[in-house]
């Protein structure tokens, strides 16, 4: 700084720790209070065993916490285990069901083609019953017909036969009918 006219210094000496006077001693400073107060703390931490307690009180809940992690492990390997356990179920219940699904379709293809199979069985042999029943009454009108025809020429026989008979063609005609039954 730069002194200006009418300014005054001033001197004033600065008193260090080491300029301090010897007769107030090491006592009077404030630090060494703080020194001497720190070290009764520790000594009487030290002498209520302070740091074993500590010490106890995080091994005990170091100790907790292990057994909390050793749960979880264990809780964690059971659900794991329940896991695998449904997804093999799953896969058991998966492979179950198309098996039963492709047994159903097999069932029903071959029901489907047994259907058909009976289907037409049952064609031919409604086919061949009608065609039977249609024989049938072909001969029974074949039989029929010549039933009628036997009758009219019967009929017609016994009128040429009455017309033209005489009793000499009756005894005639009697004697050749004996001559073939005999």
């Amino acid at each position: 700084m730069a002194n200006l006219p009418g300014d005054a210094v001033i001197d004033v000496p600065v008193a260090t720790h080491e300029d301090a006077p010897a007769q107030y001693g090491y006592f009077e400073d404030g630090a060494v209070w703080v020194a001497f107060a720190m070290l009764a703390v520790i000594a009487l931490m030290l002498w209520k065993k302070v740091p074993a307690a500590i010490g106890k009180s995080l091994d005990a809940k170091i100790e907790a916490i292990k057994a909390q992690l050793d749960e979880a492990k264990q809780l964690r390997a059971e659900a794991g285990a329940l896991r695998s356990e449904y997804e093999a179920k799953a896969k058991a219940a998966k492979k179950d069901a198309d098996a039963i699904r492709a047994r159903a379709e097999e069932d029903a293809s071959a029901l489907v083609a047994k259907a058909e199979a009976d289907a037409k069985d049952m064609v031919k042999r409604k086919q061949a019953m009608a065609e039977a029943k249609i024989a049938a009454e072909q001969r029974a009108a074949v039989a029929e017909l010549k039933a009628l025809a036997a009758n009219a020429a019967r009929d017609a026989s016994a009128k040429i036969i009455a017309a033209k008979a005489d009793e000499a063609t009756d005894a005639k005609l009697i004697d050749e009918a004996i001559t073939k039954l005999g």
